[in-house]
């Protein structure tokens, strides 16, 4: 079965004068069907406020530009009220409900990606309204609603109808939200741009990984993250998910080209990504990126909270750790070529600087 595993835009699904929301279609890019995974972007006009709401799958959720305010609500807890910039990556695991808002005049975007393996369509999230034109309680009867809130039949058609907005709304400037509180911060958002490097190679990138170890609550999630930084015409080398992990991209900034190897050696894709780009990598496929002259950066999520990757190139490839005669046997060739072979990239590991 041939894949088609060629970088894809999302496409708007709704929004209006206070933001719009995209995502990636499961039609047009079948992996996500096929691994389980879904990805969407949020995107917020200065006093945009995207309604409350929960979903079907958990998601790890990656500022890619601005600031705002993000409410979650973890099951049986209080409202946590957290500022959020870019950089921030925060876990969402299933039932929380959540509350995005943006009063600066720059664009919030905010980027989802996340598990769909119990959503109720494959590949795609769904969220599901607590308020709004299509709100849980809009299609409750009256005397429901009445009942569960105590409210007379009167009150109930002003409580549900008045809000006739979709999804994404403005809210009037004088609208004074909780504002945020830095102990919420706590526990539910790191800065990958800030936090302390994973791997930082002179003249080839960086990586900061999203652990249970740095934010527990991907545990909870069932993901993993990094973000990923490559240096002008650096390389990052082919390597694979050796615990089965798939592994979702999306192109933050600049652009490159990347390949993919599969099954019988066949490269399954080659191609330019950009920004703005997502692709998948499937279960131990290896991948390869090269940055343009300009760099690259990338955040991926893994479908597993602490992944293990295997490269195929640099002082940590697993040829460094097989005997020369091995390396021999399986290339078929002599001592003078394997020792050859050997010799080079003892210093680089992951990422490897431009030719000088």
């Amino acid at each position: 079965m041939d894949l088609d595993l060629s970088p894809q835009l999302p496409k708007k699904l709704y929004g209006g004068n206070g933001g719009s929301y995209y995502a990636w279609s499961s039609s047009e890019l079948p992996m996500l069907r096929q691994g389980n995974i879904g990805a969407a972007k949020l995107a917020l006009e200065k006093n945009g406020f995207a309604l409350p709401r929960y979903s079907d799958s958990s998601k790890v959720a990656y500022v890619l530009q601005g600031n705002g305010v993000a409410g979650i609500v973890l099951p049986e807890k209080e409202e946590k009220v957290v500022a959020i910039k870019k950089g921030d990556a925060l876990a969402l695991p299933f039932g929380v409900v959540t509350w995005w808002y943006n009063k600066e005049d720059t664009e919030l975007v905010v980027l989802f990606l996340g598990d769909t393996s119990k959503a109720h369509k494959p590949g795609e999230f769904t969220d599901f309204f607590l308020t709004g034109s299509n709100g849980i309680f809009t299609g409750f009867s009256t005397e429901f609603v009445g009942r569960a809130w105590d409210l007379e039949e009167k009150d109930v058609k002003t409580l549900v109808g008045k809000q006739s907005g979709n999804g994404i709304v403005k809210l009037d400037g004088s609208v004074r939200l909780p504002e945020p509180k830095s102990d919420h911060r706590n526990g539910m958002a790191l800065n990958c741009e800030e936090a302390p490097l994973d791997v930082d190679i002179k003249g080839g990138g960086r990586v900061v990984v999203l652990n249970t170890k740095n934010l527990p609550l991907v545990g909870e999630v069932g993901l993993g993250a990094d973000l990923v930084r490559l240096d002008g015409s650096a390389m990052c080398s082919p390597g694979f998910s050796c615990d089965s992990a798939l592994q979702v991209t999306y192109i933050v900034r600049g652009s490159g080209r990347v390949q993919v190897v599969g099954v019988d050696g066949k490269r399954v894709l080659e191609t330019t990504v950009k920004a703005g780009n997502l692709f998948i990598v499937p279960r131990f496929f290896v991948v390869s990126k090269i940055a343009d002259p300009d760099g690259m950066e990338w955040f991926s999520i893994i479908t597993t909270p602490d992944p293990v990757f295997t490269h195929l190139a640099g002082s940590s490839s697993v040829w460094k750790a097989l005997s020369p005669t091995v390396l021999q046997a399986a290339f078929n060739v002599d001592s003078g070529v394997e020792q050859l072979f050997r010799s080079k990239r003892t210093a680089d590991a992951i990422f490897f600087p431009p030719p000088k």
